[in-house]
């Protein structure tokens, strides 16, 4: 597997709809996940957005219910969730484990209403990452987000796309507004293009909420 690591844009990159947005990578040599530079042997990026004006209250408070592990079946992913924020230089922030989910946690939590976003790595220089596979979910595969109350919301997949960098739709992803609980899956995808900075699309995993259990069933 050739090297590749991280690179964050900062917010002044795209303007869409009636904000500016965050573009960061999901891949590569995590060693350097805050400063996000250098390469896979060359820079490598992919585009993963966040809305303006996401509300920081409840993601600071203490008493929140947060997503502690998450699992889907098809692909065989079982990992923890760690909580991601944004960078000092307005980067979202991405997992530095390559095995392990992060959670966008100035969203909502998976089960609340609202578009709660978890993101991961394609692969790293030691191979294949925790959502190496998640361009092979189908519609009606199902989704588990263990909580920290230790129940657990039930998702299922909806649909599977695959945007350009420059297509990504931050509004649609990070839409924390929507009235009704979704959870969207994101990881780098398409072509590594070394001439163009990396791979050159991002994949998107759409789900819609289930159901919340007491425990796993």
């Amino acid at each position: 597997m050739p090297r590749h690591r991280l690179r964050g844009i900062t917010a002044a990159t795209l303007a869409v709809v009636s904000g500016t947005f965050v573009f960061v990578g999901l891949h590569g040599d995590l060693s350097s996940a805050e400063t996000a530079t250098a390469t896979r042997a060359d820079p490598a990026r992919d585009a993963v957005t966040r809305p303006p004006n996401t509300a920081k209250p409840e993601a600071a408070s203490r008493s929140r219910v947060l997503p502690a592990s998450l699992k889907i079946p098809a692909i065989k992913v079982s990992s923890d969730v760690t909580s991601l924020g944004l960078n000092k230089n307005d980067t979202v922030e991405v997992p530095k484990d390559p095995a392990t989910v992060g959670w966008y946690s100035l969203g909502p939590t998976p089960g609340q209403p609202g578009s709660s976003v978890m993101l991961g790595h394609r692969d790293s220089k030691q191979g294949a990452a925790v959502f190496y596979r998640l361009r092979n979910l189908k519609p009606a595969d199902r989704v588990a987000v263990r909580l920290s109350d230790r129940a657990i919301a039930h998702f299922e997949v909806t649909r599977v796309v695959s945007y350009a960098n420059a297509k990504f739709p931050a509004q649609k992803v990070y839409d924390g507004k929507t009235p009704r609980p979704v959870l969207n899956l994101v990881t780098c995808g398409g072509a590594y293009d070394q001439a163009a900075g990396g791979y050159q699309s991002n994949v998107v995993v759409y789900t819609k909420y289930l159901w919340t259990s007491d425990t796993a069933t």
